[in-house]
């Protein structure tokens, strides 16, 4: 049972992060009034005259959900944080990398991204071990 709340809770920190700093990004930089969300032309166009802040913000909630949802993930879970990291990292490739398919973006936050969710939730994964009684990773 625990394993599975690891993983839900995982899950749940990792996407809530992703729409918190979402949110804090259309704060900021709000997309232009009567933009239609299922546009993709318009997206696109958005996208590519988005300042490269907004595109940083996003590519640090992807970065910081890796990793905050790895990293709950291995702790509630306790035993082998190695498949926490690959579960939580691949639901964030996957999520992700459906938005790089949609929306077109620069080639550089698409490879940022890919590198930066990988990165992240192995560091977690890393964090966890240190931190996780000896041998709980073998259990």
């Amino acid at each position: 049972m625990r394993k599975i709340l690891g993983g839900l809770a995982g899950i749940a920190v990792a996407v809530l992060t992703v729409m918190l700093m979402e949110w804090i990004s259309h704060s900021i930089y709000p997309m232009p009034a009567g933009l239609e969300i299922t546009d993709t032309e318009a997206l696109n166009a958005y996208l590519a005259a988005a300042p490269m802040t907004a595109l940083l913000l996003v590519l640090a909630g992807y970065f910081i959900a890796s990793f905050d949802g790895t990293f709950v993930a291995c702790l509630i879970g306790r035993t082998k944080p190695h498949l926490y990291a690959l579960f939580i990292g691949v639901l964030m490739l996957a999520g992700a990398g459906s938005n790089l398919i949609m929306f077109q973006h620069p080639t550089w936050f698409s490879v940022s991204t890919v590198v930066g969710i990988i990165a992240s939730a192995w560091l977690a994964m890393k964090l966890a071990r240190a931190v996780l009684p000896k041998g709980a990773d073998l259990e």
